[in-house]
């Protein structure tokens, strides 16, 4: 499992990673990027994912334009 945090202040909810990586990042109800619900830990914001979404997860990462993402 990777863990995936996501800064809300940093998200600008261009949707670029929910486009990428649909299965673990949707859009919360201001717009902005969360964690699909059965990935989530302590937060919308803050969770862990199956390593068969890693690259997905981490392709998206790269290409959020304020570096909102995060995974380790």
């Amino acid at each position: 499992m990777a863990k995936v945090k996501i800064d809300p202040d940093k998200c600008i909810a261009c949707g670029v990673c929910m486009s990428l990586c649909p299965d673990v990042f949707v859009a919360g109800d201001d717009g902005k990027s969360q964690l699909a619900e059965q990935f989530r830990k302590d937060s919308p914001h803050e969770g862990e994912i199956p390593e068969d979404l890693l690259e997905c997860a981490q392709n998206a990462a790269g290409s959020c334009p304020n570096q909102a993402i995060t995974i380790e």
